[in-house]
This record gives C-alpha cells, sequence and structure tokens, in this order.
C-alpha cells in the first residue's frame, strides 16, 4: 500500500529557535553555577526586541542580555535590526513560585515517608512521548531526520562559506513514500533559505539542490519524479525576528519525531531537568530507543503520564503497531519494572543536571549522537524478556 508521510525542520537561525537556544544558554550557564538550578525561561523576538521572561530560583549566577547577545551573535545575526549588537533586550524573571517548588522538593510519596527517590515530585502534570523504529540508524522516522539533516546542512554551508549569500533564516519539509511501512523514495524536498539581496533565485535553486540536497538525501530515495521546491514565494530576503515574531516552546513538534507520534504539548528549552516536560520526554525517547534495539519491537510509541507533585507516573502506556514480539501490556510491565520512572531516577540515570541543553535546541532533541537519552545501553539486558 502506498503512503506518503511529510516532516519539516527549521534552521538555527529561525525566530523560534533563536528563542529556544537563549533560554537554554541562560539555562546552561545558570546550571554551572548550581545544578540544582530550578528554571523555565522563556524569550520572544519580534523585529528589534528580545524579551526574556520566566522564573528562576538559583545560587548560580547569568547575566541574561549578555547571553542573549552572545547568542544572536553566534547565530548570525549580526546584520538588520536584530543584530546582536542593537536589538533591545528587555528581562522580566522572578523566582519558582512557592506553591509549585513544595511539590518538587517534597513528593506526595516523600512527605508519606517514601525512599530517596520519592523526594523530588513532578514539576507539573501533563503526559510525555517517546518513540522510536527501524527507518533509520538513528532508529528514528526517516522523514525527521532527512529534514533536520537539511537544516543543518543549510547552517553548514552558509558558515563555512561555501553559500556566502545565505542568512541564518530557513526552513525544510520532506515527503517520503512508503511501500506499507517501508520507506521507499524521497517524493518532495521543500527548502526555504533566507538569502541576500544581490542572489538571484535561480542561483539558489541549482545551489540548494547540488551542495544541500545532494549532500543529503541518498541517491537510491531520489528519482525523476521527486519534485523540488527552492524559496516557492520567489524571495526571502527578511527572515528571522525581523520577518516573524519567535518564541520559546513554538516547534515542539520539529524538536521530537516530526508528527510521527502525538505530542503531550509541553516543550523542553529553557526548563530545568525537574519539570517532566523535558526529563520524561527524554526519558520515554530512552527507553522505546533500547526496546526497538533490543529486538522487543520494531517500532514502539511510549506514554507516560504525571500528576503535579508526584513522583510515580499515574499510567504508562504502550503501542508496537503490531510489531511486538510481546504484547503491548507485557512491554508496559517490563518498561515499569526495569525503568526507574520516578523524576529524581530520571535525573541520575540520564544525569540531566549538566549543562548541555543549549546544543539540543536546534534540529532535534532526538537521533543525534551525544545525549545521554540516546544510547542504548540497557538493549542487550533487555533482550532476557525474548
Amino acid at each position: 500500500m502506498k503512503r506518503f508521510f511529510t516532516s519539516e525542520s527549521v534552521t538555527e537561525g529561525h525566530p523560534d529557535k533563536v528563542c529556544d537556544r537563549i533560554a537554554d544558554a541562560i539555562l546552561d550557564e545558570l546550571l554551572r553555577g548550581d545544578e540544582y538550578t530550578r528554571s523555565a525561561i522563556e524569550c520572544c523576538a519580534a523585529y528589534d526586541t528580545l524579551f526574556i521572561t520566566g522564573e528562576v530560583t538559583s545560587a548560580g549566577k547569568a547575566d541574561y542580555e549578555a547571553i542573549a547577545r552572545k547568542t544572536i551573535r553566534e547565530i548570525g545575526y549580526d546584520f538588520g535590526g536584530f543584530a546582536y549588537d542593537k536589538c533591545r533586550v528587555i528581562e522580566k524573571v522572578h523566582g519558582q513560585s512557592a506553591d509549585i517548588a513544595r511539590g518538587v522538593d517534597s513528593s506526595l510519596e516523600n512527605r508519606a515517608g517514601g525512599a530517596a527517590d520519592d523526594l523530588l515530585g513532578a514539576g507539573d502534570q501533563g503526559m510525555m512521548f517517546g518513540y522510536a523504529c527501524r527507518e533509520t540508524e538513528e532508529l528514528m522516522p526517516l522523514p525527521i531526520m532527512l529534514a533536520h539533516k537539511l537544516s543543518r546542512r543549510l547552517t553548514d554551508v552558509r558558515k563555512d562559506g561555501t553559500l556566502p549569500y545565505l542568512r541564518p533564516d530557513g526552513k525544510t519539509q520532506v515527503t517520503v513514500e512508503y511501500d506499507g511501512k517501508t520507506p521507499v523514495r524521497v517524493d518532495t524536498v521543500v527548502i526555504s533559505a533566507q538569502h541576500d539581496d544581490l542572489v538571484s533565485q535561480e542561483r539558489i535553486a541549482e545551489d540548494l539542490k547540488k551542495f544541500v540536497v545532494s549532500a543529503v538525501i541518498p541517491e537510491r530515495l531520489l528519482d525523476a519524479e521527486t519534485k523540488y521546491y527552492f524559496n516557492p514565494t520567489g524571495r526571502f530576503e527578511i527572515g528571522g525576528p525581523e520577518g516573524d515574531s519567535g518564541l520559546t516552546g513554538r516547534k515542539i513538534v520539529v524538536d521530537t519525531y516530526g508528527g510521527r507520534c502525538p505530542h503531550g504539548g509541553g516543550s523542553f528549552s529553557g526548563k530545568d531537568c525537574t519539570k517532566v516536560d523535558r526529563s520524561a520526554t527524554y526519558m520515554a525517547r530512552y527507553i522505546c530507543k533500547n526496546v526497538v534495539a533490543s529486538g522487543i519491537a520494531e517500532e514502539m510509541e511510549l506514554q507516560i503520564a504525571y500528576a503535579i507533585g508526584v513522583a510515580q507516573p499515574v499510567s504508562v502506556f504502550v503501542d508496537t503497531f503490531g510489531t511486538g514480539r510481546l504484547p503491548d501490556d507485557r512491554i508496559a510491565e517490563l518498561v515499569r519494572k526495569e525503568f526507574d520512572l520516578r523524576p529524581a531516577a530520571i535525573i541520575r540515570t540520564l544525569g540531566l543536571r549538566k549543562p548541555v541543553y543549549a546544543q539540543t535546541t536546534a534540529y532535534g532533541h532526538f537521533g543525534r549522537d551525544g545525549f545521554p537519552w540516546e544510547r542504548t545501553d540497557r538493549a542487550e539486558d533487555l533482550k532476557k524478556y525474548l
């Protein structure tokens, strides 16, 4: 059965990603001074102004404005109204709510005499999803991985001077054709790349196909029927916050699986590890990746749900879409048995008190080397269930 699935990605210069990167750069600096930092930083960027808001409780120190300007410069905005040395920065940050802190500092179980790992309660209610599949070596869906790699390549050829007329903002989109569950070809590639005012659209289309698409998408997935749309509006000179406002946490589907599995709604950037929006989503990915790597299933979706101030999840749901070598309810049981899902245990398992977050903000939180939630160190042990 022929099917088509599409995912998109954006570059680090996209206005939403600018805000994500600043929020996590601030979090990282606070963590360097205090690993127990509580943070929920959010940014909004519009034309020539950056607004930094949220809640922080930390013994660490951070110059929010200086971090923001440094981040904007590193991304590449040294021109226009949002240039790192010209934009206006407004800061409104306060401490964490005492009501929230009470439930996080001492969980419902801890107040009833629970163990050490019961100390932390979930920082909010909510449901978090994880996913893994066999489509790529990263155990990720092919459409989102190709879209991310195209976006990353757009940034690389801009920064290394291969295509010096490119500017930081950009978006990519890939449609993959499936035969049943097997990806067989790329049907459509869409790339919108910000550029200077001197280059022609013909030159952009030629260069993007040669230096971006051909460098990323395997030739076996492209054919004479593959469709290409390069800057389909005709021009893309005005970009970044000057072209559209940006907001932290507005690219959550880009951050995860490109729409392949549900999303609980919570964003990641600017949030410390006591926020299960972030930490439990990372843990869900870690679990799914290890289960798939073990051979227990070819594809797996996991939902974990929490109540604010309570350490243990209120539910664990597994769907292997018919690919499991064990029943889904049995896999859910082994997840609860093999993986400690209390916030304190998740933080310890994945080492989430380290300042590693700024590097997560562009090109996906998943499917990339170097992050602890991408390890498959439990896969061999899980094979005992087979």
